[in-house]
């Protein structure tokens, strides 16, 4: 089942059960999805449908260090509940070392075609990584993604 359509379930369970804060999480995350699908003109695939979720995720990390910040712990702490939520339909994270594993057999795929990857090509080398998460059905935040790479690519 797609995420929509899974999302589009919950909303109605939490309205049935009445949960305020779940239901209003699930909202925010259809009214992106509608927007998105306005814009875009026709249904969202899943893989944008992730995308919007992951977004979503940074939007509300950047929100908790501006709370944090402002000394406001109780609208951290509503954006942290927020982001455990959208994570649930999101596929499963990866590891420190699966991201590891993919960036050493990236670089040695590109370095078999010709000489190594050196620091210069972070950007081809990260473009190849990033496909290799996609295509593998895995979730794995870009700045995990880059540290990752640039440690590869330096030693």
């Amino acid at each position: 089942m797609s995420v929509v359509k899974t999302i589009d379930q919950d909303m109605i369970a939490a309205m049935k059960a009445r949960d305020a804060e779940r239901l209003l999480t699930i909202r925010m995350m259809k009214t992106a999805f509608k927007n998105k699908e306005i814009e875009k003109r026709e249904p969202l695939t899943d893989a944008e449908a992730y995308q919007i979720l992951t977004t979503m995720i940074k939007q509300r990390r950047d929100s908790i260090e501006q709370f944090t910040k402002g000394n406001r712990p109780e609208l951290a702490a509503n954006e942290a509940a927020q982001i455990a939520l959208i994570e649930e339909y999101l596929p499963k994270a990866a590891t420190q070392e699966e991201i590891q594993a993919l960036v050493a057999d990236t670089i040695a795929e590109l370095g078999a075609n010709g000489p190594a990857p050196g620091p210069r090509e972070m950007g081809a080398v990260m473009k190849a990584v990033q496909e290799k998460i996609k295509a593998s059905g895995i979730r794995a935040d870009g700045r995990t993604v880059s540290e990752a790479v640039k440690v590869q690519l330096a030693g």
